[in-house]
C-alpha cells in the first residue's frame, strides 16, 4: 500500500480514537457519495459532526489544517447534504477539521466549526 494512503489511514484512526475519548460516537468512517468522501461522521448529544482529517508526518511543509482547500470544503458540504437527506438527522450539524501530525510524538488538533 502506498505510504501516503497508510499515513492517511493512520491519521484517521488517531482522529477516531480522539473523538471517542471526547465522548463522540462514530456513525461512519470514509462515507462516500459519488465522488465525495467524508472521513468521519460522529455524533455527540444533539450534534452530528462531519470531520475532515488532515494528516502530515511533519510540519516541514505547513500545518495539516492548511491543506483543507475550498474545493475540498465544497465536496464535503455536498456529500454531507446527501448523508443528511438519507439519515434525516433532526439535530444540529457541524463541520470540523482534525489535524494530525505523526512523528516521534503524535499531535492532534481539533478545529470545531471549521468551515464557517
Amino acid at each position: 500500500m502506498h505510504t501516503k494512503i497508510k499515513r492517511g489511514e493512520a491519521g484517521e484512526q488517531q482522529a477516531a480514537a480522539f473523538l471517542q475519548a471526547q465522548g463522540y460516537s462514530l456513525r461512519a468512517c470514509n462515507w462516500r457519495y459519488k465522488r465525495g468522501e467524508i472521513d468521519l461522521i460522529a455524533e455527540r448529544g444533539n450534534w452530528l459532526v462531519f470531520v475532515e482529517v488532515k494528516t502530515r508526518s511533519s510540519l516541514a511543509f505547513g500545518f495539516p489544517e492548511e491543506f483543507v482547500t475550498e474545493k475540498k470544503k465544497k465536496m464535503v458540504l455536498t456529500t454531507a447534504a446527501h448523508y443528511l437527506e438519507q439519515s434525516q438527522w433532526p439535530g444540529q450539524v457541524r463541520y470540523d477539521v482534525i489535524a494530525v501530525t505523526l512523528g516521534p510524538v503524535v499531535s492532534i488538533e481539533h478545529f470545531e466549526d471549521a468551515f464557517y
